[in-house]
């Protein structure tokens, strides 16, 4: 291969507070970044930051022959509420279902409690004449008159995006296709979404809200791609990049422009993924990965070397972990829970005397107190610094010069004199508290889907994932943890790992009987069909495209349902009864033991995946340094609440090959996260320069 061929892969994540990068060949990471994020103007940091990355390691861009991209701008377009000026269409006496949602009180004693407000005033959400039946049946005909009419007050109303969500438009989407061409014909410059199209499911009330989001935040990322695109073809990049889904696949940029609703945690997959790949390496298929950023930290489950998924999520909830306080989406994710705890998450002191921390974060603008950019209310880096875990001068391998007398008067004069403790102790209780928040979430998120986390390893990534790691292992009890190379960028390298990937999905009621395997066969068919088509237009060859087919199940007269892996279709009369057989395999796994016997079940929902070939791209770095030892100096660290601080070595985690065995305490550094190696901690570097940090069976939680 020559040097002008395009054999270099490029990962790209916009985080909250930092945009991390990532430059792979075939043999493992070339080069990694990672820079302030510039909210102001996205697509031109991501431009600048890749520039500079670039130009640093001398790699000309025409060598980039994939470069994916995951993002935060379809979530923080949601909740700024940056969006098109956005109208409803619906059924005639139903434009308040949005409104009243499932008329569920979150938290049932809060009597001044915020329900999440929808993205659509009522003035416009508009009713017309038409019906159709929960069968599929035309029971009133669409009026087109009164469609048109509507389309041209809302052009008055200066409305740019229309979200057309008819009752069961999921059986049939006629009136919605009809409404459609109706609108183009009248209003060809509004924007229309169709929800047969965007989320073809029973439950008006997820599938209007899904359709509306989506064509909300539409105009702005086809416009934010539209720039990035542009800007990367300036700077010699040839391809178009591919865009990260919340699923954990890739596709092109048209699909996301089509659906870009499944960038909604694009970013956050991109870690899980990351674990997914080096768990496979290092012979750990049940994990639990664990990304702590800048501004928020992120928990998933791995089982047999596969991400939970769910296809249910709220956004932009008023209380961060109560579900029913944000607005619903129905989207194939990965199932995560994410929690306001980043480097950047402030602390305070709350009503009661005690610490907080979160969910509010001073991000990258201002920053933290240290950063010296104008931040002044004390933040988990400032405690980190503080406690001698993260070195002043060489953050971000030491073009951010880091102000630790600033951080301590901060932490001084807003939390240790009110308590009247030590400085040191007060940075000590910052670290302890995001720690302990992010070990009960963890918790609850793994209660909450019937699992288990005690003795499952943690897998840290992200730019403070391997400085809280260790605490948030040891509070669950973990025996180890696993830190990969480059932790600090790792969603980028998930990105990378991530083969092409798409759902598809489509509500269709079916008993369970005899007559089943021909429905089956024809709806997964269908299904097959139609995301072939969005996977082919992602440069997929039909023949590289695998399907994995599932259901959604339940007991007659139930209202909610689980997903279950369908067997191989078979045109036995039996197929109907295996599948009820994995049906209550996966309902006892989910709530015990003991399931209802002698009710009925049924098949509510029908899903397929379809996925390209995995890329098989090696996550090691391509080379490494020799040098006589690892150790790059010392530094005075504090590792417990009742400890003092104490020397220990720190160490160079690009000198460190496999084989190397550290005891700790110890502090581990790479530009872009800080490694730390408690006392009694065991520290092996693996074949995959991945990190295991085996803990004292003696020791329990530092937090």
């Amino acid at each position: 291969m020559t040097a002008d061929e395009p054999s270099l892969r490029v990962g790209i994540d916009i985080g909250g507070t930092f945009t991390d990068l990532s430059v792979l060949d075939p043999t493992g990471i070339v080069a990694v970044g990672k820079s302030l994020t510039t909210h102001g103007s996205p697509a031109q940091g991501v431009i600048d930051a890749l520039g500079e990355l670039l130009r640093t390691h001398e790699i000309h861009a025409s060598r980039i022959g994939r470069l994916v991209h995951g993002t935060t701008l379809v979530t923080n377009a949601l909740i700024e509420r940056r969006g098109a000026r956005t109208a409803m269409l619906t059924t005639e006496g139903f434009r308040d279902v949005i409104e009243m949602g499932r008329e569920h009180r979150y938290d049932l004693y809060d009597l001044e409690i915020e329900m999440p407000v929808p993205l659509v005033p009522r003035n416009l959400r508009i009713g017309v004449p038409e019906r159709i039946l929960a069968t599929g049946q035309v029971h009133v005909p669409l009026d087109e008159d009164r469609v048109a009419t509507v389309a041209k007050e809302f052009v008055a109303a200066g409305v740019e995006a229309v979200a057309v969500c008819f009752l069961h438009s999921h059986m049939n989407p006629e009136h919605e296709q009809q409404a459609r061409e109706v609108i183009n014909d009248v209003a060809p410059r509004l924007r229309v979404a169709l929800s047969s199209d965007i989320n073809p499911e029973v439950r008006e009330y997820e599938r209007f809200s899904t359709t509306i989001a989506n064509v909300y935040v539409q105009g702005v990322v086809e416009d934010y791609l539209a720039e990035l695109r542009e800007g990367l073809h300036t700077l010699g990049v040839r391809d178009a990049p591919m865009i990260m889904l919340s699923n954990g696949g890739v596709t092109a940029i048209e699909v996301a422009q089509r659906f870009p609703i499944r960038m909604l945690e694009s970013g956050p997959a991109g870690g899980a993924l990351g674990a997914v790949a080096f768990g496979r390496r290092t012979g750990d298929s049940d994990l639990l990965a664990f990304d702590m950023g800048g501004t928020t930290a992120k928990l998933c489950m791995i089982e047999d070397a596969e991400p939970l998924l769910t296809h249910a999520f709220e956004v932009n909830r008023v209380y961060k972990l109560k579900p029913g306080s944000g607005l619903p989406v129905r989207a194939p994710v990965i199932d995560m829970i994410e929690i306001g705890a980043g480097g950047g998450s402030i602390a305070r002191v709350n009503s009661l005397g005690l610490i907080s921390v979160g969910p509010d974060s001073a991000g990258s603008e201002p920053g933290p107190v240290c950063y010296g950019q104008g931040g002044d209310s004390v933040t988990v880096t400032d405690a980190d610094l503080v406690l001698g875990l993260l070195d002043s001068a060489s953050f971000l391998g030491g073009r951010m010069i880091l102000d630790v007398e600033s951080s301590r008067e901060a932490l001084r004069t807003q939390i240790a004199q009110p308590l009247g403790i030590t400085v040191e102790d007060a940075a000590w209780g910052i670290h302890a508290t995001v720690n302990a928040n992010m070990a009960d979430a963890a918790r609850v998120h793994a209660i909450e889907r019937g699992r288990d986390v005690d003795r499952l390893p943690l897998f840290v990534s992200g730019g403070n994932g391997p400085l809280h790691g260790p605490g948030v292992a040891q509070a669950l009890g973990s025996p180890s943890y696993i830190v990969p190379p480059a932790a600090g960028v790792l969603s980028t390298l998930g990105f990378l790992a991530a083969p092409p990937s798409i759902d598809v999905v489509r509500s269709r009621y079916s008993r369970l009987d005899d007559s089943l395997p021909r429905v089956a066969e024809a709806l997964f068919g269908s299904l097959e069909e139609e995301s072939a088509e969005l996977l082919e237009s992602s440069g997929v060859a039909t023949g590289d495209i695998s399907f994995a087919r599932s259901v959604e199940m339940r007991f007659e007269g139930q209202g909610a349902e689980i997903e279950v892996f369908a067997p191989p279709v078979t045109e036995t009369a039996d197929w109907h009864v295996e599948l009820e057989r994995e049906f209550y395999d996966a309902y006892r796994r989910r709530f015990g033991p003991v399931a209802p016997e002698g009710v009925g079940v049924e098949v509510l929902t029908w899903r397929v995946r379809a996925t390209g070939p995995d890329p098989h791209q090696a996550l090691a770095f391509s080379s490494t340094r020799i040098a006589d030892t690892a150790v790059k100096g010392r530094r005075s660290a504090k590792f417990g609440p009742d400890t003092g601080y104490q020397e220990v070595n720190v160490y160079d985690r690009h000198l460190l090959c496999p084989g190397a065995e550290i005891t700790g305490p110890a502090l581990v550094e790479e530009p872009e996260s800080t490694l730390v190696i408690p006392p009694g901690g065991h520290c092996l570097v693996l074949d995959d320069q991945a990190i295991r940090v085996e803990l004292g069976a003696d020791k329990g939680p530092t937090s």
